[in-house]
């Protein structure tokens, strides 16, 4: 049984005859998050201020600390690294990896990602690599699998932003997370 599960055999799929960057973008936006690619991790800091331009949103935030080194004030900025706080608007993260066939981002919690920069905030504004886009969930597994060995804590699939037709079977936004997904792709 244990040679079996490690195995981790895979069952039928659907076909994949797509490209993962462009189906993610098509799935993400289909959960209504918005989606902006830019060429460089430098060019990050002017993507998220044109965002929130854009949006009439606040233009401070809090982020992960693996953009710390970001050109946040240059760019007009306020960027605190640390876990949100019930006050915060915006929050920046990276993911562990998104997943083309879902259009879902997937992260990893630890001490450098906290999971409240992501679930806690109005804003939650994710960074993603091209080349962590993963097709499907089983990919996404295999990855962890390969990097880490053992699961985290907490792994937070976002499929969008948070969303409940708990109230007279309407659908409303940000009632239980972010009003607002916001992906940037760096190719």
């Amino acid at each position: 049984m244990r040679a079996h599960i490690a195995e981790h055999l895979q069952s039928a799929r659907p076909r994949a005859d797509w490209e993962p960057v462009p189906r993610f973008r098509e799935r993400a936006i289909g959960l209504s998050s918005t989606v902006d690619q830019v060429e460089s991790l430098a060019a990050v800091p002017a993507a998220v201020l044109h965002y929130l331009n854009s949006n009439a949103l606040p233009l401070s935030a809090v982020c992960w600390a693996e953009f710390a080194g970001l050109a946040w004030h240059a760019s007009g900025m306020e960027v605190a690294v640390r876990a949100a706080r019930d006050s915060d608007q915006v929050g920046i993260t990276g993911t562990f990896c998104a997943i083309a066939e879902t259009g879902t981002l997937m992260t990893l919690s630890g001490p450098q990602s906290p999971a409240t920069t992501s679930l806690l905030t109005e804003t939650h504004i994710a960074i993603v690599s091209a080349s962590r886009i993963v097709r499907g969930m089983e990919e996404a597994w295999r990855l962890v699998r390969t990097e880490y060995g053992k699961l985290p804590r907490a792994v937070n699939f976002i499929s969008g932003p948070s969303r409940t037709a708990d109230i007279e079977q309407t659908v409303t936004l940000g009632a239980h997370g972010p009003y607002r997904v916001h992906i940037i792709i760096v190719f």
